[in-house]
């Protein structure tokens, strides 16, 4: 697949306003400036190391990490922007900031971090002792969600900080998503983007604010009120850029900071998904299939759909945990070679894998992959990643290839799960993120799915659905839909081709669909045996 640049730059395409907006992912940090058009004047990407682990399982990342890479990022675009022209910086109207869902900081009342952030990937696991009550554990494994409630309980951060670090929480002023953290240092308020607060946290997602005492969530995932920063819609003012902000980062002090979204609900509008008849992928670290709804519609039982970066609106969401990721271990464990040629060629070895996929035909001579190398919410917590079909003609080229066919099967089938939920067909698809920029990988969609798949006018949907939060917080656009029409569009589709779309239906449905359930109980024999996971 191709990479995406460090740094990349276009002619400015007019006199218009510009629009500062951020991607805090988990690998690098993306900053734009995006103007009125959806085009990207200018961009950064910095990479961030994604965490370190001073124990099995667990993933942590120092806040000022974070901190440090955007305040360089702004500072490098602000300085090539002068370099533009001296007005150039003066044209950038507001600042918006998507981030990655679940980190969180602890901090005290100055906003200083008082440990390390616990990232996303992290697999410590709280206990669920005086959380679930004796009383209803009866009812909700007959009801068959017990092992859901269960999971959420044991993931959520503060239940296993308010058990295993209590004199820290005590100390604990705000307990902020990393969006918050970073509001809090370009502004001074401790105040927060609903869209940013998600997944184990005790939020109303159909109200768009904090739970009330009577919501479950409150107490499978307590945090005091004094705790929690203040919620504002995508699209509201989240407050005005510091002195110290603006000298840190290059821009003007007053600068408007407008509420975006997570990163995932930022993709979604930035690709102009905005009815759930498009399956939106996300070709991320975090693979994903995602449909925008107006209604609240939830994909499995108690599961809330994600707030979307339009207010009042969501996301339905079914993924693989390690997606994309996937394509980093494989360079890592059989991509010496392309690693070599790589550094020879000074390009990056993602790009030489596109000669892979097109080396080996579809359905990789029958080799079929089952991508839950970390299985999610979706499957069992013993689930594990699969392989069948090995014949001494399968190369690295051949894996590589089921790696990818393996990871849209996954995508494929949460989107039958989802079409189901929602009641409306998905009748094309649309995909960003890095996986989007290799041509075999968008075919290989296509002919799976059997739809069009369109790829948008920039893989970097994330900077794009961030400036449309911010173009409407300025009402340079009357609303929502009028900036999506504005700001994005189609660049390519690809069509499937009818010979590869009935192989890989035959393989999905007689293959893929039962590898799952006839694997699950060696899964859990393995998991008894070994002790992995626990």
């Amino acid at each position: 697949m191709a990479p995406t640049p460090h740094a990349s730059s276009t002619t400015a395409s007019g006199r218009g306003p510009l629009l500062l907006a951020v991607d805090v992912g988990t690998q690098s940090t993306r900053a734009a400036l995006v103007d009125t058009d959806g085009t990207l004047v200018d961009l950064i990407k910095i990479p961030i190391e994604p965490y370190f682990s001073t124990r099995p399982g667990w993933a942590e990342q120092h806040a000022e990490v974070y901190w440090g890479v955007l305040r360089d990022s702004l500072r490098q675009l602000v300085a090539r922007a002068g370099a533009r022209g001296a007005t150039e910086p003066e044209r950038i109207a507001a600042l918006a900031i998507g981030t990655q869902r679940g980190t969180y900081v602890n901090v005290d009342r100055d906003g200083t971090p008082l440990r390390p952030a616990i990232v996303w990937p992290d697999q410590r696991k709280a206990s669920t002792d005086g959380l679930i009550p004796r009383a209803l554990v009866p009812l909700l494994k007959a009801s068959g969600i017990f092992a859901f409630v269960e999971y959420a309980t044991q993931y959520c951060r503060s239940n296993w900080l308010r058990q295993n670090e209590p004199e820290l929480w005590q100390r604990t002023y705000k307990y902020l998503c990393l969006s918050g953290y970073l509001t809090h240092r370009l502004t001074g308020e401790f105040r927060d983007s609903v869209g940013n607060v998600v997944a184990t946290m005790p939020i109303d997602v159909k109200r768009s604010r904090w739970s009330g005492p009577l919501d479950a969530k409150s107490w499978l995932f307590p945090i005091e009120k004094e705790k929690r920063p203040e919620l504002v819609l995508p699209g509201e003012l989240l407050g005005a850029l510091t002195a110290r902000a603006a000298e840190e980062t290059g821009l003007r002090t007053g600068l408007p900071v407008i509420a975006a979204s997570n990163d995932k609900a930022c993709e979604i509008v930035g690709a102009g998904c905005l009815t759930p008849d498009v399956g939106f992928l996300s070709y991320g670290t975090f693979a994903t299939i995602n449909t925008h709804n107006a209604k609240y519609v939830e994909v499995m039982r108690l599961m809330p759909p994600y707030p979307s970066a339009v207010p009042h609106h969501y996301y339905t969401e079914i993924g693989v945990l390690r997606g994309l990721w996937m394509v980093s271990w494989f360079k890592e464990q059989f991509g010496l070679q392309e690693r070599l040629r790589a550094e020879d060629g000074g390009i990056v070895p993602e790009q030489l894998f596109e000669e892979l996929l097109h080396a080996v035909p579809p359905g990789a001579m029958g080799l079929v992959l089952q991508p839950y190398w970390t299985p999610g919410p979706w499957v069992a917590s013993y689930a594990k990643g699969s392989i069948v079909g090995f014949g001494e003609i399968h190369t690295r080229a051949h894996l590589y290839r089921a790696i990818v066919e393996g990871i849209v099967f996954a995508l494929k089938e949460g989107a039958a799960t989802t079409e189901r939920r929602n009641r409306v067909p998905i009748t094309r698809v649309r995909a960003a993120g890095g996986g989007s920029q290799s041509d075999g990988m968008m075919q290989i969609t296509a002919d799976v799915f059997g739809l069009p798949t369109e790829r948008p006018h920039t893989h970097e949907t994330a900077v794009v659905g961030a400036a449309i939060d911010a173009a409407v917080g300025l009402k340079l656009f009357p609303d929502f839909p009028s900036a999506v029409a504005a700001m994005t569009r189609v660049a390519r589709t690809f069509e499937p081709d009818a010979a590869n779309v009935d192989l890989y239906r035959k393989l999905y449905e007689r293959v893929y669909l039962r590898m799952y359930r006839q694997l699950l109980p060696l899964f859990r024999e393995i998991r008894d045996i070994t002790g992995y996971p626990e």
